[in-house]
């Protein structure tokens, strides 16, 4: 956390989570960390602002940034000092820099910056599938999702869009990658949680890993993730059979 700031574990739990569910991936699936990856990030609130702060910390550099009103792109990536910046002074959910760049020329080149991981951490159903084609075109490996349902066209969990990028690259699902806060209050309903930062970020992150090696046992791959995941999710839920007959 920047110095002389304070935040609620809330304004930065769930950005973790997300940025955890990609160093997590790269750990479990590819033995790799973060270090030297890049990343685009979609909207500057709580949820891709944090995750940005993290993905950074762990070594990963944000090449680009699309706000509503505009972005960054940075081919050189942005660091740690820059990105933690960006953070403190955003104005609530709005990203705020002497370097913005209008939102149509940004709209229009983040697309094609290539990248190794995208967050679209704004609201849900923004993300077009010409704009997922042209990330895949540029040699996306993860797209983690910061944002619930974050596609365009897509149904309630897992629509047309989804199914296209999960079977090109590693979808990492909304009910694992955003599900930090929501685990937060599972957390703290445990008789032996303990109410410290530390205890409730590992916990998040343990929750999250163990999550994504659940899914890695039933389906080794890389693609084909997100609709293992929610198989899996399923089954919990509602039963193999249920599932089987639906």
């Amino acid at each position: 956390v920047p110095d002389g700031h304070k935040y609620a574990v809330a304004d930065l739990i769930t950005g973790f989570g997300v940025s955890e569910s990609v160093r997590h991936y790269y750990s479990l699936y590819h033995g790799q960390s973060l270090e030297g990856k890049t990343a685009i990030v979609q909207g500057w609130g709580n949820v891709a602002s944090a995750a940005a702060s993290y993905l950074t910390l762990a070594g990963a550099k944000i090449v680009g940034i699309i706000d509503r009103e505009g972005g960054i792109i940075r081919r050189d990536g942005l660091g740690v000092e820059e990105v933690k910046e960006l953070f403190v002074a955003k104005d609530g959910n709005k990203l705020v820099t002497k370097d913005m760049m209008p939102f149509g020329q940004v709209n229009e080149q983040i697309w094609d910056l290539g990248a190794d991981i995208f967050i679209p951490g704004a609201a849900s159903k923004l993300v077009s599938r010409d704009q997922a084609e042209r990330l895949l075109r540029g040699g996306l490996e993860v797209f983690s999702c910061g944002a619930n349902v974050p596609f365009v066209d897509d149904g309630v969990f897992f629509g047309d869009t989804a199914a296209m990028v999960d079977a090109q690259c590693s979808l990492v699902p909304d009910f694992i990658a955003n599900c930090g806060m929501a685990r937060v209050f599972a957390y703290f309903m445990e008789a032996e949680a303990q109410m410290t930062d530390e205890a409730i970020f590992n916990d998040v992150s343990e929750t999250i890993r163990t999550a994504l090696q659940e899914v890695q046992a039933a389906h080794p791959g890389s693609t084909g993730i997100s609709s293992a995941a929610l198989k899996l999710a399923l089954h919990k839920l509602m039963g193999e059979e249920m599932v089987v007959s639906a």
